[in-house]
């Protein structure tokens, strides 16, 4: 159960000092990774009678920089904060970046930090702040030497297979479509959450209708295919098929988010639904027609039944 946290977004909107321990990161998916250094600094603030908060950026840096491709986000920033407040963070910082904050020297920025929240621990892992990341960890703890605060990382970084668990690990196996790697490393199964929405309702005219979601244009989703997905509908789990992709057996043209929701016929537009992804049941194909798509259709939801139900 999510605790009780304050939401600002930005440093100066913090309405009183205390000694505080704070993660500064970009925590994107806040993936196992992420768990264990902010469950670290809950538990040894929590020891000392500290204030926990965590400051996330948003856009991400290299949006501002132009360096990002148009899907690229593992979370919405609602999800982000959520998932922050998850770990027991008292005061959550969804900070704007922008040009002007892109040129803050990193020793102005600690001291923002020292004034505005009595900073005492600063945690991250392999981060740095500031102009052109000068603040490395290194710069931080002469700061800290200086200003009286200590800079916290991790010991050992969390592991999956061997392989180090990071957002960039995640982002390649969810466009893989590897959903059991992306389950690992996330601690949880991968969602995207948006309103159902018109379609052109094709899939109602073959006997498969389908809720068709709105997600938000900067999520990165799983690589085009057919997928065993959980569906949440006012409260209720529901196993679905939902397809990712470009149907290139109907038009071929836009990218969208199609569940089947199965045992399902209320009507659900404008509603929000969730779905968690489980398994890629195959990769999108082109068919060479209506009838063929129909018959895979079948044997997919038969598939998703026989593993979710």
């Amino acid at each position: 159960m999510t605790q009780s946290f304050i939401r600002v977004t930005h440093l100066s909107e913090v309405d009183h000092k205390q000694p505080t321990s704070i993660a500064i990161g970009s925590f994107d998916g806040v993936h196992r990774g992420h768990q264990a250094l902010l469950q670290r600094m809950v538990a040894q603030a929590r020891t000392a009678g500290m204030r926990t908060a965590a400051l996330t950026f948003f856009p991400h840096p290299r949006r501002v920089l132009h360096t990002l491709p148009p899907r690229f986000y593992l979370t919405t920033l609602d999800e982000r904060v959520h998932l922050l407040a998850e770990q027991g963070i008292d005061l959550i910082i969804t900070h704007p970046f922008d040009d002007e904050v892109r040129h803050i020297r990193a020793a102005d920025f600690v001291d923002q930090l020292l004034r505005t929240l009595d900073m005492k621990q600063l945690w991250g892992g392999n981060f740095a702040l500031g102009y052109q990341r000068e603040g490395d960890v290194p710069f931080l703890r002469r700061q800290g030497e200086l200003k009286g605060f200590t800079v916290e990382t991790l010991e050992e970084p969390v592991l999956l297979g061997g392989e180090m668990v990071s957002s960039r690990r995640v982002r390649r196996a969810l466009e893989a479509g590897d959903m059991e790697e992306v389950t690992g490393c996330l601690g949880r199964y991968f969602g995207v959450r948006g309103p159902v929405v018109k379609g052109d309702q094709r899939g109602r005219t073959i006997g498969f209708p389908t809720a068709n979601l709105a997600v938000w244009d900067e999520l990165l989703l799983p690589g085009n295919g057919v997928y065993a997905t959980y569906a949440w509908v006012g409260g209720k789990k529901h196993a679905a098929a939902t397809n990712v992709g470009v149907r290139p057996t109907v038009d071929g043209l836009k990218l969208t988010v199609e569940a089947h929701i199965l045992d399902f016929d209320a009507d659900i537009y404008g509603e929000q639904v969730r779905l968690e992804f489980v398994r890629l049941i195959r990769p999108e194909m082109k068919f060479s027609g209506l009838d063929e798509l129909k018959a895979r259709i079948a044997a997919d939801v038969a598939e998703v039944r026989g593993e979710l139900l």
